[in-house]
């Protein structure tokens, strides 16, 4: 057990977040409070916390622990699953997290209520929520990755304390919270891999990464040291990651909170040219460390799930390990958080509101949402426990939200029919279910063809095929309700 190196990721984080934690309490006992407090931090982040905030939402376990465990099998290749976070942020900052903002939603659903009605909210309110579960649990055994590294515990009991610090992360100021430990956590992120990349070198022979190319090559396995890999995994691997990265992270509440949350539309699209480099170059730094864990016979021997972490933790000067350490804790911690606060914040929006008590106000919701994160927690703790394959699993739960995302843009801009919504949905749905637990895609001989490709397929056959034969009213931008839903809310602003 590197009992220091534990000690000062422990002392790091239980400060940061105590006081980040402790300094917003204090000024939010000076402050009015408005509506949306805690899930929304009052819609009045600045560019910077809106920013890193993106960034570190989507760059958790499956960014760090995930693309290390990856690069095992697909070698650099592995760095698809971050250029797709690229372009996804791209397309958040420039289009769906604009409209979310626009329209002053608090939760995802809440679009599908304005162009469908409410049983299709409610529909998507629980896949989305189950959906962002599924993310928390992933979380959650990274975290328990991390701390397995610096102690020899079991995974599942590093979990737990993990869990414990991730609860803290979200439950005491909410969205301000995450933001705001975010800003902190990113700088000695980078700082971080930066030196810790450097170091890792002079600790090969050589000096220098050759050796790692060396390996790679000399046992006929070129192709590991190429983003594109083989055209099989290009195809399955890089072409599917995209796919189901841009069409279910583009619309999921974990990420479309941090856009609700931003001063106005500018803020959000100002924050497009820090979140898209820092969370890009982050794979970058991931696939190296990944690659080079494997060609080291002491560590390939533990496995790709505990090797680059377990290296990085031998390799490097203990006070930069705990520094790197800490940092990565923290990234997983902030998606933990905010996989944790989405979920809450629909089912106290969507289902506690929306369906049990209208007239809660804020402090009841915010208490719903801190007894609704720490449960969750609780339970992710024990679905950690079966270690399903990090990017494999990622990438089925991004496939059940790409439906989700055409239907809103069916509804936005083209027509709104909510059977035809409904009958999208869920013909997506079985197909995903389908084409993981049957032996359908052996049967068309199509078993390489990742879920995203089918759920992207039937999502656009039965959605436009459906929208062309059935009538229904216009896109919802194009409408009356839509400008006096602007009106109404400029005057709100006004008052």
């Amino acid at each position: 057990m590197k009992t220091g190196i534990l000690i000062a990721v422990l002392i790091y984080e239980v400060v940061i977040i105590l006081g980040v934690g402790l300094w917003l309490a204090k000024r939010s006992a000076s402050q009015v409070h408005k509506e949306g407090d805690f899930a929304l931090a009052g819609r009045n982040l600045p560019v910077p916390v809106v920013a890193i905030t993106l960034a570190l939402t989507v760059l958790g376990t499956a960014h760090i622990l995930g693309i290390f465990e990856l690069s095992w099998f697909l070698g650099a290749a592995a760095i698809w699953f971050s250029i797709a976070h690229v372009i996804l942020l791209v397309m958040v900052c420039l289009s769906t997290g604009l409209w979310v903002r626009r329209l002053g939603l608090t939760t995802v659903p809440e679009i599908l209520d304005l162009l469908y009605g409410r049983i299709t909210r409610l529909i998507v309110s629980c896949t989305m929520a189950g959906v962002v579960f599924g993310i928390l649990t992933l979380e959650t055994q990274g975290i328990g990755i991390i701390i397995s590294s610096m102690t020899g515990w079991s995974i599942r009991n590093g979990a737990v304390v993990g869990a414990i610090l991730g609860i803290c992360y979200v439950v005491f100021a909410g969205m301000k919270e995450v933001g705001w430990l975010n800003l902190v956590n990113a700088i000695v992120m980078y700082l971080g891999l930066i030196l810790a990349t450097i170091f890792l070198a002079f600790r090969l022979p050589g000096g220098n990464y050759d050796s790692v190319a060396e390996y790679y090559t000399s046992s006929g396995n070129d192709f590991m040291l190429s983003i594109y890999g083989t055209p099989e995994i290009f195809f399955a691997f890089a072409l599917g990651t995209t796919i189901a990265v841009v069409f279910s992270q583009g619309i999921n509440q974990m990420l479309m909170q941090p856009c609700m949350s931003a001063e106005s539309e500018k803020t959000i699209r100002r924050a497009l040219w820090i979140a898209a480099p820092l969370n890009g170059m982050f794979g970058v730094f991931a696939v190296v460390i990944g690659l080079t864990a494997k060609t080291v016979p002491e560590f390939a021997a533990l496995g790709p799930k505990v090797a680059a972490t377990t290296m990085l933790v031998n390799y490097l000067p203990p006070w930069l390990a705990a520094l790197l350490l800490a940092s990565f804790l923290a990234a997983i911690l902030s998606t933990f958080a905010m996989t944790s606060l989405a979920p809450a914040t629909i089912f106290t929006v969507d289902i506690y509101k929306n369906l049990y008590r209208p007239k809660a106000t804020e402090a009841d919701m915010a208490r719903v949402m801190r007894i609704t994160i720490i449960i969750l927690a609780v339970i992710a703790m024990t679905v950690a426990a079966f270690l399903p394959p990090i990017l494999a699993a990622i990438n089925w739960l991004f496939s059940w939200l790409v439906p989700v995302f055409w239907v809103v843009v069916f509804g936005l801009f083209w027509k709104r029919s909510s059977t035809v919504a409904v009958s999208t949905l869920i013909a997506a749905w079985i197909a995903n279910s389908a084409w993981s637990f049957t032996s359908l895609p052996q049967a068309l001989n199509m078993a390489d063809v990742p879920n995203a490709y089918v759920t992207l397929a039937v999502t656009l056959a039965v959605g436009v095929i459906g929208n062309l034969m059935a009538s229904g009213s216009g896109g919802f931008f194009k409408a009356a309700e839509y400008r006096a839903r602007l009106n109404e809310q400029a005057a709100a602003a006004a008052d």
